[in-house]
């Protein structure tokens, strides 16, 4: 794994350790070399993760759509700054740019990107491997929702499992590292 995107808030949450956990992984992705590919703001838990890994001496690339460079506040000390012209055309840079998926804790863009790339490795058009760094909880009930929708019939149970949960930065890294691609499996379920 030589690139990971970090899907992750603009803004830092209600918990300190939401930060704390953010600077940690991009000081643990600098120490493994794994480059941070990123949505290129300066502020929330995109701009601790991305200050951790410089100061690190990693590298670090953002892309962000040119309507959001202003709101955002761009980061303009990155390694290297993409500007597109939407967040579809965002989301596939980052993918293009990455060998794995990292999900910290966000909102309705880090639930937007996360999905996306699911969606894309259930329908047989993504290889990344996708995992959630579940700090303190945070992801505990989407988790049960994706149990209750692989239960209800509406995600095979090869399909569910496309999702890596781990509660340490360690764990997160090593199993992706370490991902082997599931034998690709049709996305409808037969009854």
């Amino acid at each position: 794994m030589q690139s990971a995107v970090v899907f992750c808030g603009a803004n830092t949450g209600a918990n300190a350790l939401y930060s704390e956990v953010a600077a940690e992984l991009g000081q643990a992705m600098a120490q493994r070399d794994i480059q941070v590919v990123y949505g290129a703001g300066k502020v929330g838990l995109m701009g601790v993760l991305a200050d951790a890994a410089l100061q690190a001496g990693g590298k670090v690339i953002g892309v962000i759509p040119f309507f959001l460079r202003k709101k955002e506040i761009c980061h303009e000390e990155l390694s290297n700054l993409y500007v597109v012209d939407s967040m579809h055309e965002r989301k596939i840079k980052m993918a293009q740019l990455s060998d794995a998926v990292i999900v910290l804790p966000g909102g309705y863009g880090t639930m937007d990107e996360v999905f996306e790339m699911l969606t894309l490795a259930q329908l047989g058009q993504g290889q990344h491997p996708v995992g959630i760094l579940n700090i303190n909880g945070f992801y505990n009930a989407l988790i049960a929702q994706l149990d209750h929708m692989a239960a209800e019939g509406f995600l095979k149970p090869a399909h569910r499992e496309l999702l890596i949960v781990a509660d340490t930065i360690g764990e997160l890294l090593d199993r992706l590292e370490g991902y082997q691609a599931p034998p690709k499996e049709g996305k409808w379920i037969k009854l």
